[in-house]
């Protein structure tokens, strides 16, 4: 079993952020999901990220920060696009980090936080085409933390949350096992 925290998307705390997790769980692993909006949600990314805006992305990341506190210091971070921020940013500051996964996110430079800790595995998953991340940003981060870069067919942003409509099934599925896959060799 492994501790993850896993931070929601622009569109807040959604049913399929929501079922991603309860898939994590139903195979062996603890996973912690706060709710960064305080309830909110929204019907469009666009509105997600006005509100994102409107928070303020220092906010957003303290109460990632808030969110994790209380956990045991070997956890693995995640987050879905913008929780990607908190979640890079807990894996590079917080010490005993297993490491960081992040789904359709990772255009933030390591620099922004630090430099990247050695032995923190670091997982990017996005679509080829995705309207909302910068290609040579991701592979920058990727190259900083030797980690892995998965790109997927498409051009969908939240193809792994079930309530979107950029939901696809099959690259979620493959998302799911490479996730899997990272969290058993941290166990």
């Amino acid at each position: 079993m492994t501790e993850l925290i896993l931070f929601h998307h622009a569109q807040g705390l959604t049913d399929g952020v929501r079922a991603f997790a309860d898939d994590l769980r139903a195979a062996g692993h603890r996973v912690t999901v706060p709710d960064l909006y305080e309830g909110a949600t929204f019907p469009t990314i666009p509105e997600g990220v006005a509100n994102a805006s409107k928070i303020g992305f220092d906010t957003i990341i303290r109460r990632g920060e808030d969110a994790a506190a209380s956990l045991p210091d070997a956890v693995v971070y995640a987050g879905f696009s913008l929780g990607a921020l908190p979640a890079q940013k807990l894996a590079q500051t917080r010490p005993g980090a297993l490491g960081a996964i992040l789904f359709h996110g990772g255009d933030v430079p390591a620099s922004e936080f630090g430099t990247w800790p050695v032995g923190v595995p670091l997982q990017v998953h996005l679509s080829e085409g995705d309207p909302w991340m910068e290609s040579e940003a991701v592979e920058g981060l990727v190259a900083d933390a030797g980690g892995e870069l998965f790109l997927y067919p498409g051009s969908r942003h939240l193809f792994t949350d079930r309530s979107s409509d950029e939901y696809d099934e099959a690259s979620a599925s493959l998302v799911m096992e490479r996730t899997l896959a990272l969290l058993d060799r941290r166990s």
